[in-house]
């Protein structure tokens, strides 16, 4: 969900091409969520295997990322650590809007009513620590590491574009920028079409790359106070502050030298600890520890665990595996990967 900071957001659309040779860090929990929304059948309902296990997660993480990687992008998986204590309100709100639209959807599916059933379906989303574990092991059988975040995946993210140990973060979140992401790419795991919320409308889904410098030079602001436009509108840690959109809030910050000052003009006391939110998005806990490297693909290993145990298609696995393996084995050619190590 992150911060809805996306109206003063510049952004500059691109070709998944010209991710070529590119190290990406993913999102990790934020594009299995995509997959999660947007891989299910046409009532809702998730892909599943014979013992009931839902696989929706491990389709696009196999499939997708293959199709990402023979454009040339050399994916690294970041996952969550624990959450803030700061979070658990978002956490319990999520998880309560999650419950309802599963209950809803079960009710439409018992109606016959395809399309509403397809709508909550899509909302229903239940990520657990089992579909986390299957999706860390199947992209390091694949053969790209899997980084361990201590807290947040974005926070790490950024400490490692910064260090220019990876080239951009791919997530749909606004919020990797006010942890300090350089480069955000946009709508890399997804394609074609989405449907607007709340709308039976559909909207074209492009890639987009957007420069964190960028965003503060237009805006004319510091990145400490993008921050507290995030604060004024409502992140993943705090609510909003009352009858104020983004571009009051931007105001605000172009205007102000402190949050207290803004705090002062906006007439409204914060029942939250703004200065600790802050930190956590100024100066997160990251790790250091982490190994980039590549490997190939453990192909009678990624056989098992999709076919034999997740009932994937047998012929479409190995067929996805030799497109994979062929990618990179390539080695020498202007516009490949290079060496995948």
């Amino acid at each position: 969900m992150g911060t809805a900071i996306g109206e003063i957001v510049p952004r500059e659309k691109i070709t998944l091409e010209s991710l070529n040779a590119k190290t990406l860090g993913f999102d990790s929990y934020n594009v299995i969520y995509q997959f999660l929304s947007s891989i299910r059948g046409p009532d809702g309902t998730p892909l599943m295997d014979s013992h009931g296990n839902i696989t929706s997660h491990l389709t696009g993480l196999f499939y997708r990322t293959i199709s990402l990687v023979e454009k040339g992008v050399k994916p690294v998986f970041v996952f969550d650590g624990k959450p803030s204590e700061l979070k658990k309100g978002t956490l319990a709100k999520r998880h309560e809007i999650r419950t309802e639209a599963f209950r809803k959807h079960e009710q439409a599916l018992k109606e016959g009513n395809i399309e509403e059933a397809k709508k909550f379906g899509g909302r229903a989303l239940r990520l657990d620590e089992k579909m986390v574990a299957d999706a860390k092991a199947l992209v390091s059988l694949m053969g790209f590491p899997v980084v361990q975040a201590p807290g947040e995946g974005e926070a790490q993210i950024a400490s490692m574009v910064s260090a220019k140990k990876i080239d951009g973060c791919v997530s749909q979140d606004y919020d990797a920028l006010l942890f300090g992401v350089p480069v955000l790419y946009r709508n890399i795991g997804v394609s074609g079409k989405r449907k607007v919320p709340g709308k039976n409308i559909y909207a074209d889904v492009e890639p987009e790359k957007i420069v964190l410098e960028k965003v503060l030079a237009e805006n004319k602001i510091s990145r400490e106070k993008l921050i507290w436009v995030g604060l004024l509108i409502g992140t993943d840690f705090n609510e909003k502050f009352p009858k104020i959109g983004v571009k009051t809030a931007l105001k605000l910050a172009q205007e102000h030298g402190s949050f207290d000052e803004i705090i002062s003009a906006a007439g409204f006391e914060p029942g939250f600890d703004w200065k600790e939110i802050f930190r956590l998005f100024n100066g997160p806990k990251v790790s250091e520890d982490y190994s980039i490297s590549f490997s190939a693909p453990q192909r009678e290993k990624i056989l098992d665990f999709l076919c034999g145990k997740h009932d994937f298609s047998n012929e479409r696995v190995e067929s996805s595996l030799e497109r994979l393996e062929a990618k990179m084995n390539e080695k020498g050619k202007q516009s490949t990967l290079g060496e995948w190590s």
